[in-house]
């Protein structure tokens, strides 16, 4: 596979291309509008095309570059049903295949920081978009979000992966590029509680400003990127 994890300073968010050397076909999760040039380049580079970009959700502190990235490659785009978003390619479930060439992730459907967020599964590496941070996870305190869900999401599903698992998260703020399943049960702080009331108490009290971009980021990126004017 060909793996490359990329960032966008502006918003802090990761970006990953994942390639198949047999077939050409590439994955981009969670692209920034702001990066496409730079997205194209390298995939050139690397000689592969693009066949699919997803969204692990509506993003808030970005545009998202899906509607771009379809209008200049053909890509197929993919966000989950959860989104409403009518301009994807298709609208997964839990438990979907998203397949290109020999590679294979898995949507799983992990709402709590969002109502629509999914992870990402391979066979060892999961992205986990907002869901699950390095030392952190997504707050929960708009769109649809949820403490207790969120606890849910993450004791229940991301966290009953093997120790090993590679956690390769949407955003990092301190320069943390990558931990593991294990490294993550037992040094997260927010994930040192006996119960779903905890985390919720814990996670209602961060009392966060909201992202600078989310009153124009949520109703773009239901539409893929575009302007809502323009849909």
């Amino acid at each position: 596979m060909i793996f490359r994890q990329l960032f966008d300073r502006e918003s802090c968010t990761y970006t990953y291309l994942l390639g198949c050397p047999d077939s050409g076909g590439a994955i981009l999760i969670d692209p920034v509008l702001a990066k496409v040039d730079e997205y194209c380049c390298l995939i050139d580079q690397l000689g592969l095309r693009l066949v699919i970009a997803a969204d692990t959700h509506v993003h808030a502190d970005h545009i998202t570059a899906l509607g771009s990235l379809r209008d200049s490659t053909g890509c197929v785009t993919v966000m989950g049903e959860q989104a409403h978003a009518a301009c994807v390619s298709r609208a997964i479930v839990d438990g979907a295949s998203i397949a290109v060439g020999t590679l294979e992730l898995r949507a799983m459907y992990t709402p709590g920081h969002t109502d629509d967020s999914y992870c990402y599964l391979m066979a060892d590496r999961i992205f986990t978009g907002d869901t699950l941070l390095i030392r952190g996870s997504g707050r929960t305190d708009f769109q649809n979000g949820d403490p207790l869900v969120a606890y849910r999401s993450l004791f229940e599903r991301v966290l009953t992966l093997p120790d090993q698992t590679l956690v390769y998260p949407g955003h990092d703020y301190r320069g943390h590029t990558v931990s593991t399943i294990g490294e993550e049960r037992a040094h997260n702080p927010r994930l040192q509680v006996s119960s779903a009331e905890e985390y919720a108490v814990l996670m209602r009290s961060l009392k966060l400003p909201n992202p600078a971009m989310m009153d124009v980021a949520v109703s773009a990126n239901r539409a893929c990127g575009q302007p809502v004017s323009a849909r």
